[in-house]
C-alpha cells in the first residue's frame, strides 16, 4: 500500500506540474527573423494545443495560423504560433493577434544589427506533433542578458501553495478531531469484541477439560 500510496502522489504532482508548467507564462529573449502564415491540419487529439475556434469553424480539419520566427542569444531557433485565446482556456484573454502579427514584423532584425526582444508565450513545442508555443505578447529589452523576473508566476504559484497548505491544515484537523476517535472507537470495539471472544473460547476449553477429567 505504501508504494501505492506513493505513486498515486507522485502522478498528481506530475498532472499538476505539467499544467502549470503549459499553462503559466514563459519569457524568451530573441531576435525575431521572420513572420509567416501556413495552413496546419488539426489533428483529433493534438487540437488540444491549437486555440479553440469560434462556433463556425469548430468542425474544420485544417485552418490558416500565423506563426512568428525567431532564434536565441545562443543561436537555437524558436517557433511560436500567435492565436487569439479569447475567453477560453488559458485565461489570457488574448484578442491582439493581428496587432501582435503587426509588431512581430516591425521588430524583425538581421544578425548583424540585432534587436532583442522578450516574447511571452504559453504552451510547448514538440516537433514530432507539430505543437507550438502560443506568443502572447512582444516587448523590446536592453539585451540578449536582459532578466525578466516572472513575478506573475510567483504570485500564482504562492497563492496555490498557500490554498494547498491551508487545506491540508484543516483536513488535519479535521481528522483528529473527527475521523481518528471514530476509527479508535471501532478499534477499542474490534479489541473488546476479541477479548470476549477470546474468554469464551477458554471458557468451552474449561468445560471440556472439566468433563475430560470425569471420564
Amino acid at each position: 500500500m505504501v508504494y501505492v500510496k506513493w505513486t498515486f502522489w507522485i502522478t498528481i504532482w506530475l498532472i499538476v506540474g505539467a499544467f502549470f508548467h503549459y499553462t503559466l507564462p514563459q519569457h524568451d529573449i530573441v531576435r525575431i527573423v521572420n513572420t509567416y502564415e501556413e495552413r496546419e491540419e488539426l489533428g483529433d487529439w493534438t487540437r488540444i494545443f491549437w486555440a479553440t475556434p469560434d462556433d463556425q469553424s469548430a468542425n474544420l480539419i485544417n485552418r490558416d495560423v500565423q506563426f512568428i520566427q525567431a532564434v536565441t542569444p545562443e543561436g537555437k531557433a524558436k517557433v511560436y504560433r500567435n492565436e487569439d485565446t479569447g475567453w477560453h482556456w488559458p485565461p489570457y484573454f488574448k484578442f491582439d493577434t493581428a496587432n501582435l502579427y503587426t509588431e512581430a514584423n516591425d521588430a524583425k532584425s538581421t544578425k548583424e544589427n540585432p534587436e532583442w526582444y522578450a516574447i511571452t508565450h504559453y504552451g510547448w513545442r514538440n516537433e514530432y506533433w507539430t505543437v507550438f508555443p502560443n506568443a502572447v505578447a512582444i516587448k523590446r529589452v536592453d539585451g540578449p542578458d536582459a532578466t525578466i523576473i516572472p513575478w506573475l508566476n510567483i504570485l500564482i504559484l504562492t497563492l496555490f501553495f498557500a490554498l494547498i497548505w491551508a487545506v491540508r491544515v484543516r483536513w488535519i484537523r479535521f481528522r483528529q478531531a473527527r475521523i481518528d476517535p471514530v476509527l479508535e472507537d471501532i478499534e477499542d470495539g474490534w479489541d473488546a469484541a476479541g477479548d470476549r471472544i477470546a474468554e469464551k473460547r477458554g471458557r468451552v476449553r474449561r468445560w471440556l477439560d472439566s468433563w475430560k477429567s470425569k471420564k
